[in-house]
């Protein structure tokens, strides 16, 4: 079950930073994940509510390669640290 608060603070980020669905475009999807990240909102969270609502965006496929690839720069990718540079 999803948090009620979090979702919310998830869907007025959306507002703030594209106002509306049809306003999207890459800097305003990068500013509401951005600004999710801020707000320690997990990116992979918003981004699967992106998809929830991809019927809405225009040009989603385009946008959500550009949002996965911010999310992928964002989050870590699982790979273990390198010791050989901590000396």
């Amino acid at each position: 079950m999803v948090d009620e608060s979090i979702q919310a603070r998830v869907e007025d980020n959306f507002m703030i930073t594209c106002e509306s669905w049809q306003n999207c475009n890459e800097a305003n999807i990068q500013s509401f994940l951005a600004e999710c990240y801020g707000q320690s909102i997990d990116p992979q969270f918003c981004m699967r509510w992106l998809e929830q609502n991809k019927e809405q965006l225009p040009n989603w496929s385009s946008l959500s390669k550009f949002a996965q690839e911010w999310v992928n720069e964002h989050t870590s990718t699982g790979s273990p640290l390198s010791m050989d540079n901590q000396s």
